[in-house]
């Protein structure tokens, strides 16, 4: 089974119970913004990529702006979101990375979605789809955490924690799947997550991950 399948229509049903205009944790995105996001990101990625070269402020994309500009009626957005919901065909290189491309992809953007205007009680999701999601981290965590100038292991509640960034002083990031991807992917006020190890290490890690924002 791919875990992303289960999680684009679950992130479809919350696109639809949503208000399009209601604010997500991504900084100047609509929940109407953020599903054109996904729209644009795996049917015309080189526009993505021309609107991430040009720097402009959240929510002022060119390209992005053209594709929300459709989907501001509601039969606009209805047909926007069916075509997130058909999801991407047999020959899109989306659908080739499967899980290991797309899984978290959804699952943190599903939490921006549901978590823009404050926090929510957790979703319960099969075992399954958490080891899939703690599977994938790793790579996201090595690259965000790169720079950290402690040893870093992330670690599942009563789990054996997994080491992103090697160093003899080190630091322990505990929280559930879904917790630990928001909070890898920088959106650390919204991750329920506890940060444990010895005063030193912790004092430094959590000064650079202040700096880092």
């Amino acid at each position: 089974m791919r875990w992303m399948e289960t999680e684009r229509a679950a992130l479809v049903e919350s696109f639809r119970a949503s208000d399009p205009d209601a604010p997500t944790l991504c900084e100047g995105w609509t929940v109407r913004r953020l599903l054109a996001h996904l729209v644009l990101r795996e049917h015309t990625p080189w526009l993505q990529i021309m609107d991430l070269a040009g720097k402009a402020e959240p929510g002022h994309e060119k390209h992005l702006g053209t594709l929300v500009a459709t989907a501001q009626s509601p039969e606009g957005y209805e047909a926007l979101l069916a075509r997130f919901a058909a999801g991407t065909g047999p020959l899109n290189p989306m659908t080739w990375m499967g899980d290991a491309g797309q899984l978290l992809e959804y699952v943190i953007h599903h939490e921006d979605a549901r978590r823009g205007a404050g926090s929510v009680e957790a979703r319960v999701l099969p075992a399954a789809e958490l080891d899939a999601i703690f599977k994938h981290l790793s790579l996201m965590a090595r690259m965000s955490h790169r720079s950290s100038p402690v040893g870093v292991s992330l670690a599942r509640p009563g789990g054996a924690g997994v080491v992103v960034r090697k160093g003899e002083s080190a630091v322990v990031i505990t929280g559930e799947p879904v917790e630990l991807a928001l909070y890898v992917s920088g959106r650390r006020e919204a991750a329920d997550v506890q940060i444990t190890g010895n005063a030193e290490p912790v004092a430094a890690y959590t000064q650079w991950a202040a700096r880092k924002g």
